[in-house]
């Protein structure tokens, strides 16, 4: 479900898309409900944030975000290794 929400959310991470803020917003809680703190807390503090400072903090929101979904692929990847070695 994560990757869902990242792949549908992560194009409009962007200040010339009017929605940035409510995916920022979306996110911030599948970050949350996964344990990607660093990204929810990006997150938050883009949605959150004023204009001025906007693309500054959706960078942080999208390398954050590279670096959960790197995590979780990691994850997988060795659940699947440990399941091929039962």
């Amino acid at each position: 479900l994560f990757r869902q929400q990242a792949e549908l959310w992560a194009p409009l991470l962007d200040t010339g898309h009017p929605g940035w803020r409510d995916a920022a917003h979306t996110l911030k809680g599948a970050a949350a409900g996964i344990g990607a703190n660093a990204l929810s807390s990006a997150a938050e503090a883009a949605e959150r944030g004023d204009e001025a400072g906007a693309a500054g903090r959706l960078d942080k929101v999208r390398t954050a975000l590279d670096a959960a979904l790197m995590e979780g692929a990691a994850y997988l990847h060795g659940l699947e290794l440990n399941r091929l070695k039962s």
